[in-house]
């Protein structure tokens, strides 16, 4: 397993910046958290950047928690940091494919007010056909986010 996806490393920002999530997803080895991806401590960390991704997308409670496939006490819980386990694989996987469409939206949309809105907008794409990224993505399946996901990366010529 590469060591960017072995491990999250806090980050400490006042506001969602671009730079500051992205590299909540590319952090180096489980030796530099001192732990592994399904600590308590990895999952304070990705749930923080999932948050910060959250607010910048401007989604309401009931679709975040819907993005993360969780009930509504532990996503309250989470919200508040009370996090007292790692993260499943779950939800690892629906947060790895959250991630990779925001840095795939902060490369094809480098203006970020641009990025973020573009997860709300109608989109042409047979994909989406007429509907949002997000109404797609909240489909509730983690399939749902994994194609996206895929569509993103094929936008910007990487690989699925």
């Amino acid at each position: 397993m590469p060591a960017s996806a072995q491990s999250i490393k806090p980050i400490k920002t006042a506001k969602p910046g671009r730079a500051a999530v992205l590299r909540a997803s590319q952090a180096g080895s489980p030796a530099d958290a001192g732990t592994s991806l399904h600590s308590p401590v990895a999952a304070q960390a990705a749930l923080r950047t999932f948050f910060r991704i959250a607010l910048a997308w401007g989604l309401s409670n009931e679709e975040q928690q819907k993005l993360l496939g969780c009930g509504r006490t532990t996503f309250f819980d989470w919200k508040a940091g009370r996090i007292k386990a790692g993260l499943d694989a779950a939800t690892l996987e629906r947060l790895s494919h959250i991630f990779g469409i925001y840095a795939g939206l902060q490369i094809l949309l480098p203006i970020p007010e641009r990025a973020d809105a573009w997860v709300k907008k109608p989109n042409s794409a047979p994909l989406f056909g007429g509907r949002s990224a997000l109404e797609r993505m909240l489909a509730g399946q983690v399939s749902d986010l994994f194609v996206v996901r895929q569509y993103m990366d094929a936008q910007r010529g990487g690989v699925a």
